[in-house]
């Protein structure tokens, strides 16, 4: 059976806020750790029935990229949803919030 490990590395400050983060993986292509200004990783506890969830994210992420960020993590949900369940209503109501969220994003940055 065939493994693959995720690494993740963070460096905190005094305060235990994120710094830096790195990651690396067996399967990247890359070769090293490469630096991240956020992660988000949920897992589901089976037992539980509930999810567990991290969000890092370093003190120097800008707050505008910080909301795109997860625009994009509520995209990939929907592409998950669509791809592990096959619910196409599901998939697009996530869609119209990331939609609706992005022309959000877009005002304020426009002033």
């Amino acid at each position: 059976m065939k493994k693959s490990e995720i690494t993740f590395e963070i460096e905190l400050d005094g305060n235990n806020v994120p710094e830096k983060i790195q990651w690396n993986a067996t399967d990247k292509p890359d070769a090293g750790f490469s630096e991240s200004k956020s992660i988000s990783i949920a897992l589901w506890d089976h037992v539980q029935k509930n999810t567990l969830r991290i969000d890092l994210w370093t003190k120097d992420m800008p707050v505008n990229e910080m909301k795109r960020f997860y625009i994009d993590c509520l995209g990939g949900l929907a592409q998950s949803v669509l791809t592990s369940t096959g619910d196409e209503t599901m998939a697009n109501e996530i869609n119209q919030v990331c939609e609706k969220l992005a022309v959000h994003v877009r005002k304020e940055e426009l002033g």
